[in-house]
């Protein structure tokens, strides 16, 4: 299967940076009520570890599985497990897409953030069914769906520009509809050096869409429901009779 972040992966941390800095602090307050002890962190689509870092942090006993299927991701992953020994010492990096994973018996918590778009509707569904069987009684599922949340074009938009030492790292995205539930989206990454473009890399993905109140009838419907709706727009998500 081609991966779709082979040549955008350089770019990715740079430029979701601004969604961790908003969204870390309410994952972390939510991951740290949790009980001690029970069965490990869930990190569906972990990326680069970003996610994972922050389960570490609030949960500092938990053992937690990085669950990313792209190689050049798990590249950056693995290079940041390794300049922490200890972290390094509890995380499992698997190499399997979320349908693939065989989820433990008593997972604590997963974290699905900024993967939603991978899943067809039917592997999306298919998903919540086998997150719900092996989550703990007081587990949370934490998951974000960004938009846009239906198959609507949206227009070329600039997105941040960070600077890592003399050069600067900058994104353009658009997307155009390919069906009923799906889009098409068009990346444009460049590196500069001052205000001289020294690299340009474009890459197309396909991303699937879905509303609020359908993703909210399927996790209903497997008996998980919303206990908030936190900082960049994370859902947080225990078991129906628990919240």
């Amino acid at each position: 299967m081609t991966d779709p972040y082979a040549a955008s992966a350089p770019f990715i941390d740079p430029l979701i940076a601004g969604f961790w800095r908003e969204a870390g602090p309410s994952l972390t307050a939510a991951l740290a009520r949790l009980a001690p002890g029970g069965g490990p962190v869930v990190d569906l689509g972990a990326g680069s570890g970003r996610g994972t870092r922050i389960a570490a942090a609030a949960l500092p006993a938990a053992r937690i599985v990085a669950v990313e299927p792209s190689a050049a991701m798990r590249t950056a992953l693995l290079a940041r497990l390794m300049d922490d020994p200890a972290l390094a010492e509890r995380v499992t990096v698997v190499a399997d897409e979320a349908l693939g994973f065989a989820f433990p018996e008593e997972t604590r918590a997963v974290l699905a953030l900024n993967m939603l778009g991978h899943l067809a509707p039917d592997d999306r569904r298919a998903l919540w069914a086998l997150v719900a069987d092996r989550l703990a009684p007081d587990g949370l599922v934490l998951v974000n769906n960004p938009p846009p949340t239906s198959a609507e074009a949206v227009p070329r938009t600039a997105g941040p520009t960070v600077r890592v030492g003399d050069h600067a790292y900058r994104g353009w995205s658009e997307a155009e509809p390919a069906g009923r539930q799906s889009l098409v989206w068009h990346m444009t990454y460049e590196t500069l050096d001052a205000e001289r473009v020294v690299s340009r890399v474009t890459v197309d993905y396909g991303w699937w869409v879905v509303g609020e109140a359908e993703l909210r009838a399927e996790w209903a419907s497997v008996g998980l429901a919303v206990r908030s709706v936190e900082a960049g727009g994370v859902h947080v998500l225990g078991r129906a009779a628990e919240s």
